[in-house]
């Protein structure tokens, strides 16, 4: 599966738009990586634990976007981008989304 952030994939003709796809992922902190946070927040630097946590939710939602667009017959997807939302205070949703398409 071909994923892009661009309208276009140079060198392939879109043959057939197929439509939106999507993947969403929702995580929620833990005690552990707050508590951690916490002590990181005093001293400064990267809160790695949060890093981590964010990178594995956009995998997931990217891995479930693709599902979308392959049960709908795509083999590319095109204009993929994120979006964010808070939850609530210890939860967050990152959404992948994108056109699915037809690609010679």
């Amino acid at each position: 599966m071909i994923v892009v952030t661009a309208d276009a994939i140079e060198g392939k003709k879109i043959k057939n738009v197929i439509g939106l796809v999507k993947g969403n992922s929702v995580r929620a902190r833990f005690f552990v990586q707050d508590f951690i946070a916490g002590l990181k927040n005093l001293i400064g630097g990267e809160i790695l634990e949060y890093t981590q946590l964010m990178a594995q939710s956009r995998e997931q939602a990217i891995d479930r976007m693709i599902e979308d667009a392959e049960k709908k017959g795509a083999n590319a997807i095109v204009g993929m981008r994120f979006t964010t939302a808070s939850i609530m205070a210890a939860a967050s949703e990152i959404l992948a989304y994108g056109t699915a398409v037809e690609i010679e």
